[in-house]
């Protein structure tokens, strides 16, 4: 009876201590749970601390960007405004200097205009003052030779011999006469014989052109006839007019470049030809003296 009660008492202990076992068990996992989840709990309280912190220092740095750029951007715009209120005042300043350009361009055409005018003026005045002492000159020269031929007449009335003519000149009717040769043009021939105290020929007789054909430069000699201020009007050189003349056939007809000056072929006839045209032959004449 003693051991049952003892074997009783034997298994009740056990299970007591086996109950005992397995509460400290879940006590002791409940206890880790708690630890678990208040670690993880401080992990996430550590993470959100930390993001929240990162996330303010990138609100300030982007609040610091913003700044920034906004000033960088008043900065440009500031610029900017600077670089059209340039652009506007050279835009005004390059107006202002085609208007001035223009300005100056319409002075010049008026000055040009005015300089050609007084050019044309004076061009004028001068060509006019150039024949009037042309003019001049050949009235004189006109009167001198009446008085040259009044007193020879005089000094022959009175028994002089009138006669006398310079060194190579030959002597024919009053006046000698000489033949020259060289090439030359025109205006040449003629100053040549003004520097002989001459001038080129005037012929006004048949007598005398029969005189001057025996003589002739048998490749063409100038003689004193030009139609140069009128054409068609032949004036001689001593200003007489035009009372004899022995034209080739044909001639004048003043043809290529213009044939204003006269000279005498070798058969004695006459041919209007270019005054720049060079001839080896020309004939000066002068009164001849007592």
């Amino acid at each position: 009876m003693e051991e049952s009660s003892y074997s009783e008492v034997t298994k009740f202990s056990r299970r007591r201590r086996s109950c005992c076992s397995r509460g400290t068990q879940l006590a002791l996992l409940a206890l880790v749970m708690t630890a678990l989840w208040a670690g993880l709990l401080t992990l996430l309280l550590l993470w959100h601390w930390e993001n929240a912190r990162n996330l303010k220092q990138l609100e300030e740095t982007a609040a610091q960007n913003v700044s920034q750029v906004s000033k960088d951007l008043e900065t440009h715009k500031g610029d900017q405004m600077a670089q059209k209120s340039q652009a506007a005042q050279i835009m005004q300043d390059m107006e202002r200097i085609q208007a001035e350009q223009k300005r100056m361009e319409s002075q010049e055409s008026a000055l040009s205009w005015n300089l050609d005018g007084l050019r044309a003026d004076l061009s004028d005045l001068k060509s006019r003052g150039l024949n009037e002492m042309r003019q001049a000159l050949d009235s004189l020269g006109r009167l001198q030779e009446e008085v040259g031929k009044l007193w020879i007449e005089l000094r022959a009335a009175n028994g002089s011999v009138c006669n006398t003519c310079p060194e190579a000149w030959i002597y024919f009717h009053k006046k000698c006469y000489y033949f020259g040769e060289g090439s030359k043009k025109w205006l040449e021939a003629r100053y040549t014989c003004e520097n002989l105290h001459g001038r080129l020929v005037s012929i006004h007789s048949p007598e005398e052109q029969d005189f001057l054909t025996k003589r002739a430069n048998w490749r063409g000699s100038w003689i004193g006839l030009r139609d140069l201020d009128i054409e068609g009007e032949f004036i001689w050189m001593d200003n007489q007019p035009l009372d004899y003349s022995n034209w080739q056939p044909g001639e004048p007809n003043d043809a290529g470049l213009g044939e204003n000056c006269v000279m005498m072929l070798s058969s004695g006839k006459w041919n209007d030809a270019f005054c720049g045209s060079e001839l080896h032959g020309w004939v000066c004449d002068r009164l001849a003296t007592c």
